[in-house]
């Protein structure tokens, strides 16, 4: 290794993950550094496509470049992402990084609204991912992507027999909703609803998944046991509205994660229905319905990270009734899947330094 590329080596290792806290080069993220001629080229391969931080990364090392090597050379850099992974499912989903549920503690605060567009917007930062609708009394998956009529097929793979999501604008869809009638009541016990969660988890082909995002049903029930003694989590969204009711029922969620048989650690919390805006004389009025940063208290309150507030929008109501046909990310859900996208990030540094005994 030359001079030169030893000391552009040297000024990359002052520029630090903000997040992770370590520098660029001792974390593996500096790749294909090249010196040709008059342009020094690399490559930063960032945690997760959807990295809010990515901008900011760039600028860092190319202000440590000319500040602590030249001022005389062009610097090119190229942005790629390599989403990292944590606790290890290799045995039943190989091919899926990360696990997130996304929970409530109670009907009716949007939850399954709120895991669609994220599944969406991770999608569009280019993220492979994968939405498994574990509400097994109430499917609403398959309405909100406008494919209620689509059923999945059974491929073979090693001599056994696997559904094949459904996919729909490259999300990796499956519902019990694609499996039975949407019409008529599904009526069973505890143990037949787990049965039929886990078979729609484990007898799945999901392939190659960055995230794979578990809707799960309202309250704290035999299905939210089923999955944390099925796979390993890397951890859960909790959903919530301002109002108080709501509240008491999002705690119970957030304890529950907490408990020590179950021990998920929670990504963050997101409040939906924060508020809806009117203009009037070039001002914007916010109007709060149901109450006004209750989800922001109790994020703080049980120190956990708050992914953001969705306000009362009708584009996102529309969808809800006749399906994400456009695919496009609704704004205030871009911002919180990158949110969501780096706390995955920071959990499985974190999870990684603690099994590797302290050293990542």
């Amino acid at each position: 290794m030359n001079t030169l590329k030893k000391k552009v080596l040297e000024a990359l290792r002052k520029v630090d993950d903000p997040d992770l806290k370590q520098d660029l080069v001792s974390l593996g993220m500096i790749d294909h550094l090249d010196i040709n001629g008059s342009t020094i080229s690399f490559t930063i391969i960032l945690t997760t496509p959807a990295c809010p931080l990515q901008e900011m990364i760039k600028q860092a090392c190319i202000h440590s470049i000319r500040e602590t090597v030249t001022d005389d050379f062009e610097i090119s850099i190229q942005l790629t992402s390599k989403v990292t992974s944590g606790r290890s499912n290799s045995s039943i989903l190989p091919g899926v990084k990360n696990i997130i549920a996304v929970a409530s503690g109670k009907g009716g605060v949007g939850k399954s609204t709120i895991a669609t567009h994220l599944a969406l917007a991770l999608s569009n930062h280019g993220a492979a991912v994968g939405l498994l609708d574990a509400d097994i009394f109430g499917p609403s998956i398959p309405t909100m992507w406008g494919c209620q009529t689509a059923k999945p097929t059974v491929g073979k793979e090693s001599g056994k027999n696997f559904i094949i999501p459904i996919n729909r604008h490259k999300v990796k869809l499956l519902s019990i909703g694609f499996l039975s009638n949407m019409e008529e009541a599904i009526v069973w016990r505890g143990p037949m609803a787990s049965a039929a969660f886990k078979q729609l988890l484990q007898d799945a082909n999901w392939g190659v998944l960055d995230y794979l995002l578990i809707d799960l049903p309202p309250g704290t029930s035999d299905i939210h046991l089923t999955l944390v003694q099925s796979v390993s989590i890397t951890g859960a969204v909790v959903v919530t509205t301002p109002q108080k009711i709501a509240l008491i029922d999002a705690i119970k969620a957030i304890a529950m994660f907490k408990k020590e048989q179950i021990k998920v650690p929670i990504l963050g919390l997101i409040e939906n229905m924060s508020y809806f805006s009117t203009e009037k004389t070039d001002a914007i009025h916010l109007y709060h319905i149901f109450g006004k940063d209750g989800g922001t208290l109790l994020a703080k309150q049980a120190s956990i990270p708050f992914l953001g507030q969705i306000p009362l929008l009708p584009m996102i109501c529309q969808q809800g009734d006749v399906g994400v046909l456009s695919g496009q990310t609704i704004e205030p859900f871009n911002k919180i899947a990158e949110r969501l996208a780096q706390q995955v990030a920071i959990q499985n540094a974190t999870y990684v330094c603690s099994t590797n005994g302290g050293v990542n």
